[in-house]
């Protein structure tokens, strides 16, 4: 699995996404006390116990309930954390992780399954493994697709000159950007700003112009040709009648 790969970059190992979140769970697993813990605990309290005033077996079984209570707890929680993470397989979710030299990344995909080890849950995405803490957010695919295509509009949008500078070699651009905006949803449509929407409206009005510039300075062309074409039609009509 890439799990187990790192790219080297200058000559030295980089830290990926998911051997950021692994290290991130692991070095989190250890700040809390399990069982084996406090048994050793509890074996060093009764070594180093003061002679004169002994520990009654009495506290030793309160504390004892008081652990057993707490484990009791952590293990209700794994429980929840696992099937929290079970009703995430097949989601889209963006993960979040902070590499070893700070910079937070956010990575996106679609969960394929949920490995489950000590008590920790952890979310496959492309067969690599994010701790569950690292979960940024669940995204519904009808939303990520809308704010993806907005996203992309806007892009193209932006990519166009001021008004004044529209010409006839981006009349393409504005029929394409139209024909998207047509062709979205209301669902779509409501992902893209009103200032926007009066921005493509003004490109599509400027491109219109400059057309019926161009067809007045080509119109009385073409109609002569057209008439000169209908002519010699005829007579060859005539001359073949």
């Amino acid at each position: 699995m890439s799990i187990l790969m790192a790219p080297v970059k200058d000559g030295k190992f980089v830290e990926t996404d998911t051997q950021a979140s692994l290290k991130k769970a692991n070095s989190s697993d250890k700040n809390g006390m399990d069982k084996d813990a406090f048994l050793q605990l509890l074996v060093a309290q009764m070594q180093y116990q003061d002679p004169l005033e002994p520990t009654s077996n009495t506290e030793y079984i309160s504390q004892y309930a008081q652990f057993s209570q707490v484990e009791q707890i952590q293990n209700l929680a794994a429980t929840s954390e696992l099937a929290r993470a079970s009703s995430l397989v097949g989601q889209e979710v963006y993960i979040k992780t902070t590499s070893s030299n700070g910079k937070q990344n956010l990575l996106y995909g679609k969960v394929d399954y949920v490995v489950f080890e000590n008590n920790k849950a952890y979310l496959a995405i492309d067969e690599s493994l994010y701790s569950l803490d690292d979960l940024d957010s669940v995204v519904d695919q009808d939303y990520k697709n809308a704010f993806d295509k907005a996203y992309n509009f806007t892009v193209k949008l932006n990519k166009l000159p001021v008004l004044n500078g529209v010409d006839l070699s981006y009349a393409e651009d504005i029929d394409e950007l139209e024909k998207i905006y047509n062709e979205m949803t209301d669902y779509e449509k409501s992902f893209l700003t009103d200032e926007n929407v009066e921005k493509l409206k003004k490109y599509i009005e400027k491109l219109k112009e400059v057309r019926q510039a161009a067809g007045e300075g080509g119109d009385d062309g073409e109609d002569g040709d057209d008439s000169g074409t209908d002519e010699t039609e005829g007579a060859d009509g005539a001359g073949g009648a």
